[in-house]
């Protein structure tokens, strides 16, 4: 499974930027996806995650009311809507597929492959 993650880019405090995961076809029906984030010096943090099943969804803490993951399975694309940026918020996100999450939403262990990583910076 190939995942592809774009869409990052320069912001400024406050502002939006939507990330895209591509996936090959089929993949959302079967993997749940996850955005995680990583940012210098810290560990790999669970961001968002969306069931292969009913599509219901998860965020962490410091994203909740503020990011909004969604998926249009026709398209095989997973989407992460960022809003109201903040300088905390800088990282490389990765988005992940995992075929047997269970409740470990946010370890990385729980996901079989990922995608690259896309860069999200947020600065005035």
């Amino acid at each position: 499974v190939q995942l592809q993650a774009s869409g990052g880019g320069l912001v400024q405090p406050g502002g939006s930027l939507r990330l895209t995961c591509s996936a090959p076809r089929g993949t959302l029906e079967y993997y749940a996806i996850a955005w995680f984030r990583q940012a210098p010096g810290k560990e790999r943090e669970g961001v968002s995650c969306i069931s292969s099943s009913d599509g219901s969804t998860v965020y962490g803490d410091s994203v909740k009311g503020r990011f909004t993951i969604s998926r249009d399975i026709a398209k095989n694309t997973v989407y992460l809507q960022m809003n109201n940026l903040k300088p905390e918020d800088a990282a490389v996100y990765y988005c992940a597929a995992g075929s047997m999450v269970g409740v470990h939403l946010f370890h990385p262990g729980s996901y079989d492959y990922w995608g690259q990583g896309t860069l999200v910076t947020v600065s005035s």
